[in-house]
């Protein structure tokens, strides 16, 4: 039997679904569908129907540029994501 002299795991980050997020945001989530394809905020697809989940970091750093710049998401500074 083959023991590997080392286990390598790799902690898998839970991703957040559009329902979860627009409720985090208070936005509808068309919104946040609508900031996702237009580059706004960033977002993750997954399976076979591509559906949309996002990084808790992701959505942490947009709050606090959200805040940062007045509340507007137009502004939020996609370079530092």
């Amino acid at each position: 039997m083959h023991r590997p002299d080392r286990v390598i795991t790799k902690k898998i980050e839970p991703l957040l679904t559009t329902t979860e997020v627009s409720r985090m945001l208070h936005v509808h989530p068309n919104t946040l569908r609508r900031w996702s394809n237009k580059g706004i905020i960033r977002t993750h697809r997954v399976g076979p129907r591509a559906d949309r989940r996002f990084r808790r970091d992701d959505i942490t750093r947009f709050l606090t540029q959200l805040k940062e710049n007045g509340g507007n998401p137009q502004k939020v500074d996609m370079a530092s994501r």
